[in-house]
């Protein structure tokens, strides 16, 4: 469904992807993992069009979308959570979700009933503004932002940095939910090893920019831990 060949890409003079393939199959639930710095943060806003590639290619679907904008790629179908959440503080809850409508190929006007049933907490807190959400409601209210849009990919950076643990597991359960009973296909960076081998199908192994393991879950071994997780 995704794949990146020979992909290259420079921030502030610093090369932090290198010849980077990564291949991500229809429905799978795919972690990228990796210690610090090694260009995974990079990777997603590659993907979702934030930051530009230096060489390469990048396909959806068989579809060359290297040089397509965030917007457009928002249109395909590739939902994105970023690190930090990133929602509009000021704006309610009600206000945030309709964001995503405008991505909607179906120009639908009104948020989708899904997004509540996931997360019911965002119907009873519609009113209120982002700023005032805890910070696992406000990464609730990311999610659904995403969802909005009704992707065919849902890329997630860290969803659980810095949110309480019942949070984590309803996350947790959301996305097993949307990968395994709606066939979304999901890629998510997550530091957790816990969490990554409770959802994840797949893993790929990030090392200095570039992919260097990979394989189903149940293949993340001891030894490939101690190698490129350990710290």
């Amino acid at each position: 469904m995704i794949n990146l060949n020979g992909v290259n890409q420079l921030y502030g003079g610093t090369q932090i992807l290198w010849d980077l393939d990564l291949q991500i199959a229809k429905g799978s639930c795919t972690c990228i993992m990796g210690r610090n710095g090694v260009g995974k943060t990079t990777l997603l806003k590659c993907l979702m069009g934030l930051l530009p590639v230096t060489s390469g290619k990048l396909l959806l679907d068989g579809d060359d979308f290297t040089r397509k904008t965030a917007e457009s790629r928002a249109h395909n179908g590739i939902g994105y959570v970023p690190q930090g959440r990133d929602i509009f503080p000021l704006l309610t809850v009600e206000e945030n979700l309709r964001v995503g409508l405008g991505a909607r190929p179906d120009k639908a006007k009104e948020i989708p009933g899904r997004i509540f049933e996931l997360f019911p907490v965002l119907n009873e807190m519609m009113h209120r503004r982002g700023g005032d959400l805890s910070g696992g409601q406000q990464q609730q209210l990311a999610i659904g932002r995403a969802l909005v849009i009704d992707p065919k990919v849902l890329i997630l950076d860290e969803p659980n940095e810095g949110i309480q643990p019942n949070i984590v597991k309803q996350i947790g359960d959301v996305i097993t939910k949307l990968n395994e009973e709606e066939n979304m296909t999901v890629i998510l960076v997550e530091q957790k090893l816990g969490f990554a081998r409770r959802v994840g199908k797949d893993f790929r192994l990030m090392e200095k920019g570039r992919v260097v393991a990979s394989g189903p879950m149940t293949d993340l071994s001891d030894e490939l831990i101690a190698k490129h997780l350990a710290v």
